[in-house]
């Protein structure tokens, strides 16, 4: 099993019943993957331009490793995916993303912390379910992948959280996280089924 799945504060725990249903499609669930890949590193610069400085030291280092690590990321998933017989569409919805980027409030200071707690929140839930994902697959080579991919993105949960508590103070920082896990729940419970990381039940 997939070591430290418990060290995630995330308020639902998705059952092995969601793994069994989102790999009976493993290509779309691949394609939604590379996507997803994409958007982060994406997550990374942006954040690396908008903010450059942010009085944060290491910033700019840090954002440029986490796109670097996203990119191979999806350079990893573009192969399995090819392997496959799939190939990533033009278009690509993730009502998942979009529902806790509206939580994002508008302003200096509380902007740049809910986008840091939005891109762990990500992280996190991807950990959770490359986990629930490795445990429940039949398929090595699958099996294999996302157990090296939980163990990344566990870093840069870490990494997002720490530069969090930087910006606004532990405290501020804590009062809020708590605020955003407890949306992050609700907004999972409000997701469609279907082959997606973020998918509902």
């Amino acid at each position: 099993s997939v070591p430290m799945k418990d060290s995630l504060p995330l308020l639902f725990q998705t059952p092995p019943a969601w793994a069994r249903a989102v790999l009976q499609d493993p290509v779309a669930l691949l394609i939604d993957h590379a996507f997803l890949e994409r958007k982060a590193a994406n997550n990374a610069l942006e954040l690396l331009t908008k903010w450059p400085g942010n009085g944060v030291p290491g910033w700019v280092e840090t954002m440029t490793a986490v796109a670097r690590d996203e990119s191979a990321h999806l350079s990893q998933v573009v192969r399995l995916l090819a392997r496959r017989g799939g190939q990533m569409d033009r278009v690509h919805k993730n009502p998942y993303a979009n529902a806790l980027r509206q939580l994002v409030r508008k302003g200096e200071q509380g902007e740049v912390l809910d986008r840091l707690f939005v891109s762990a929140l990500i992280e996190a839930r991807s950990c959770e379910r490359f986990s629930v994902l490795a445990e429940n697959t039949e398929d090595e080579e699958l099996a294999k992948f996302y157990k090296a991919l939980y163990a990344s993105e566990l870093g840069h949960y870490k990494v997002f959280l720490r530069l969090a508590s930087k910006i606004a103070g532990k405290k501020n920082a804590e009062a809020r996280w708590q605020e955003m896990l407890k949306e992050e729940a609700r907004i999972l419970g409000e997701q469609e089924p279907g082959p997606r990381i973020h998918s509902g039940l």
